[in-house]
């Protein structure tokens, strides 16, 4: 929740936040036929929720961030939630109007239930031993806490790349419960070269020594291997003019070769910085477990086709795409919004003109801005 907003946070900051728990102790069955005992989810709030509760939005979030979306968790944190840019007062999702709710998902490793969680069957880490989840489980264990927070319909629900499948699986598992859905830069299933990437990354992790098939807790992490997945998916976060605009071929620290195998162009020191600092932050199993939710994500598989499985949607769409995310490419938002129109769904597309690649749904703040605050005040 908001608790106040320190002289020293700029000015459109939801200040300092609290994350929060939320505790199930009824059993969660999941797609793959099998159960999680209980589960907890991390949670943020921002803004205040309404007498009549209808002025809720839920932020799903991207694959390896977390629930804190915006703000400050203490006076010192030189870096504000993942989001920010758009959560918080005047801003896309204006918390002066909205309550904003994010949670971490399960089988992620910021304070939701996952494998670096405690199995209670057996008092130890769960490891490999954590069920597989899906997209689908992810979103379920959301209404629990939708349900907790007394919520009977979110005024929107919105979430890039992964986090837009999400969003997606809220308009199609809970149609009652969405009025709008903002899907941005996303699919409703990944192509054969996405789960190509996602399966080179998971073998990095698979192949370290220190993975231990998993087991590795309280000893040395498979560093090595999670921090080559984090550069692989660094590499489709950016279009091709984006890393020529920001390296090109300019060396780090000198004017000439050094003729060894150390990193020296720019874009290597880049990516091996991205992949160092991720190991501090993110657990190897969570990465195995998350990118494999979105490897059998699929929205048409069940009804045999993405118009089927979308017949019963009732929310209103807004669909942003990239022009230069050929990760997930503005064909396949096209999809999406072919499918919806044919049900007669109230959609408006948009593909924003961006050189910055997949990223762009983190940076192209105005252009977002202007799109969401039109959709959400109309």
């Amino acid at each position: 929740m908001t608790t106040r907003i320190p002289s020293e946070f700029e000015a459109g900051s939801v200040g300092l936040v609290e994350t929060q728990y939320f505790q199930s102790e009824q059993p969660m069955p999941l797609e793959s036929g099998q159960e999680l005992a209980s589960i907890t989810l991390a949670y943020e709030t921002y803004g205040a929720l309404n007498a009549a509760k209808d002025n809720a939005i839920y932020v799903c979030h991207t694959l390896t961030a977390d629930a804190h979306a915006a703000g400050y968790n203490s006076p010192t944190d030189k870096k504000a939630g993942w989001w920010d840019n758009t959560i918080g007062p005047g801003k896309a999702f204006d918390t002066d109007r909205f309550f904003v709710v994010c949670a971490n998902i399960i089988g992620g490793c910021m304070g939701s239930t996952g494998p670096a969680s405690i199995n209670p069957a057996t008092g130890d880490h769960y490891g490999m031993a954590f069920p597989v989840v899906t997209i689908g489980d992810m979103v379920n264990a959301q209404k629990l806490l939708m349900d907790h927070l007394g919520i009977q319909r979110w005024f929107a629900v919105t979430g890039g790349s992964m986090g837009g499948m999400q969003a997606l699986q809220w308009a199609v598992a809970y149609p009652e419960r969405v009025a709008r859905c903002i899907p941005i830069a996303t699919t409703h299933r990944l192509s054969a070269q996405s789960i190509a990437f996602d399966t080179v990354g998971r073998a990095a992790i698979m192949s370290d020594p220190n993975w231990k098939g998993g087991r590795y807790y309280g000893e040395d992490l498979p560093a090595n291997g999670l921090s080559v997945a984090r550069m692989i998916a660094m590499v489709t976060y950016l279009s091709e003019q984006s890393m020529h605009a920001k390296f090109g071929r300019s060396l780090r620290n000198a004017e000439a070769y050094t003729w060894d195998f150390d990193p020296e162009f720019s874009v290597e020191t880049y990516l091996h910085y991205q992949g160092d600092s991720f190991v501090k932050r993110f657990d190897a199993n969570s990465y195995l477990y998350i990118t494999k939710a979105m490897d059998y994500f699929d929205l048409g598989a069940g009804a045999n086709s993405l118009v089927q499985t979308m017949k019963d949607v009732t929310a209103d769409f807004l669909v942003i795409s990239f022009s230069s995310d050929w990760l997930f490419p503005t064909t396949q938002s096209r999809e999406i919004v072919r499918a919806l129109r044919m049900n007669g769904v109230d959609v408006s597309f948009m593909e924003i003109e961006s050189s910055y690649g997949h990223d762009a749904f983190l940076l192209e703040v105005d252009e977002i801005t202007k799109l969401v605050r039109g959709f959400l005040w109309r």
